[in-house]
Order: C-alpha cells, then sequence, then structure tokens
C-alpha cells in the first residue's frame, strides 16, 4: 500500500500534537520511557486480521510519550459494508481515507467520504465510516488516550 505523502504529514502533525515539548537533553530520555522509541513500522511486522468486512491492520498498541492507550494501524472494508455500526468511546480518533469512497456518520449526520478525507472524532462523540463504492475503502486510524489527562468519562453516565 502506498502513503500518501497529507498521511505522513497528518501522522507527524497528530505525533507533534500529542507528544509533550523535549529539549535536546531530555528527548532521549523520554524515548525510553515512552514504550515506543523511534522506529519504523512496517506491514510485516503490523498484526493482520481478516474479517467478514475485510482487513484490520494493528501498527501499534501501546503507549508512546505523550499518549496512553494508543491504538494505530488501516482497515480495509469491503464495498457495501461496514466494520460496525456508528460508536462512540473514550479515546480521541482520527481517521483519513486513502482508497475508495463512502460515508462518515458524525452523531445524526451522514457526509461523503473520499480519499483524503480525515475525520476527527472527539471522545464520546458517536462516529463511523461505511463502504458506499463499488472498490474497497481504505483508511488509517490513530486513537488514543493523553497521558497526564484523566481518561474522559462518558457523558450519558
Amino acid at each position: 500500500m502506498r502513503i500518501s505523502s497529507s498521511l505522513a504529514v497528518s501522522g507527524a502533525l497528530l505525533i507533534s500534537a500529542c507528544a509533550p515539548a523535549a529539549t535536546e537533553e531530555s528527548a532521549p530520555e523520554q524515548a525510553k520511557m515512552s514504550g515506543l522509541p523511534t522506529q519504523v513500522l512496517t506491514t510485516e511486522t503490523a498484526s493482520t486480521a481478516e474479517e467478514e468486512w475485510g482487513t484490520f491492520v494493528e501498527y501499534f498498541a501501546g503507549e508512546t510519550a505523550g499518549t496512553k492507550d494508543l491504538l494505530s494501524g488501516t482497515a480495509r472494508i469491503k464495498p457495501g459494508l461496514e466494520i460496525h455500526p456508528p460508536h462512540r468511546h473514550a479515546e480521541e480518533e482520527f481517521l483519513m481515507v486513502i482508497e475508495g469512497e463512502g460515508e462518515w456518520t458524525v452523531g445524526e449526520e451522514v457526509f461523503a467520504a473520499k480519499k483524503g478525507d480525515m475525520l476527527y472524532a472527539a471522545a464520546w462523540d458517536s462516529h463511523g465510516i461505511k463502504n458506499t463504492g463499488d472498490e474497497p475503502l481504505t483508511f488509517v486510524f490513530w486513537k488514543w488516550n493523553s497521558k497526564g489527562l484523566p481518561v474522559p468519562v462518558d457523558p450519558t453516565e
């Protein structure tokens, strides 16, 4: 799978927004504490699962210097399907379509989803994506809670 430059930029922005500021002296120490040293996460080391709806690829699950409960990867959804209905969770999340077309659901609203579009879902906001096209829809995602902040409480409880 070829990753676009906009995907690389969005990932870099996400990482820089989540990670605490570091000085030259503290950066190596923070890397040791993060649980994830600087590295390239490859398709060969990722965990792949074939599901009824398509393919789920997990690149990383764990902690970084600024995040806990981080889950990152890709999903490739077959035409006419979705991974699950729109849902809610405590983590913030970004999803970016890198191939195909479909529909985003945000709350009660439905929007067209196409290559290059990105969704941000705040904690506990209902969101989802469905492939409405004739070809597979692939998206990359990052979902996390931030270190140093309490996990957001479900506002419906």
